[in-house]
């Protein structure tokens, strides 16, 4: 009886593992066709969007932040409005007048703003040393912080490592460092894929 009992309990030990990993592949590659249709048309790669949105809300599209931010990306009221006006849309301009939240929740519509507001981002950025960390910096604290941290530099010259080491926000430097190994995980695991 006993080793019936220890069978069935290591049986259902193992389905749980199972079950649970394999919920939690597609909990995270739900959206993959959404980031990478528009992580291509900003020419960021997806892999970098997907990490965002995995540090921002593990992927929940209800979420609403400490400072109404929305969404999977965690979209601010700021951020929606300038895009909806630089698009020329007027439908754009007044769901998000009339209705931010809902049209944050919109996953689509969520990562599409992400991706342009990533991309804007780091167009302050483009082919210095540590783009990606200054631009990671800047979606979470703002691009007025990392002038602050990078005056009397060569912002341009500075290493990642250099770079994160100013961030003096330890809320920002934990995501910055947390999105990068992710993301440079991520990369790699692509790269041994497609070497196969």
């Amino acid at each position: 009886m006993r080793r019936y009992l220890f069978s069935f309990f290591t049986i259902f030990i193992f389905l749980s593992v199972a079950g649970l990993y394999f919920f939690n592949q597609y909990w995270i590659h739900r959206f993959d066709d959404l980031i990478a249709r528009h992580a291509s048309v900003y020419r960021l790669d997806e892999d970098l969007v997907r990490s965002v949105i995995y540090e921002e809300t593990y992927f929940r599209s209800w979420q609403i932040g400490a400072a109404d931010e929305v969404g999977l990306m965690q979209i601010t009221p700021t951020v929606a409005r300038e895009w909806a006006k630089e698009t020329g849309f007027r439908e754009f301009e007044k769901q998000t007048a009339e209705n931010l939240v809902e049209f944050l929740r919109e996953p689509e519509r969520n990562i599409q703003i992400g991706c342009w507001y990533l991309e804007k981002l780091r167009q302050k950025y483009r082919n210095f040393s540590a783009e990606e960390a200054m631009t990671l910096a800047a979606y979470n604290a703002g691009a007025s912080r990392v002038e602050e941290w990078t005056k009397d530099t060569n912002a341009a010259k500075l290493t990642e490592e250099e770079f994160i080491k100013k961030i003096n926000i330890s809320s920002t430097k934990a995501y910055v460092s947390s999105i990068l190994a992710r993301y440079r995980q991520e990369s790699s695991v692509v790269k041994v894929q497609s070497s196969k």
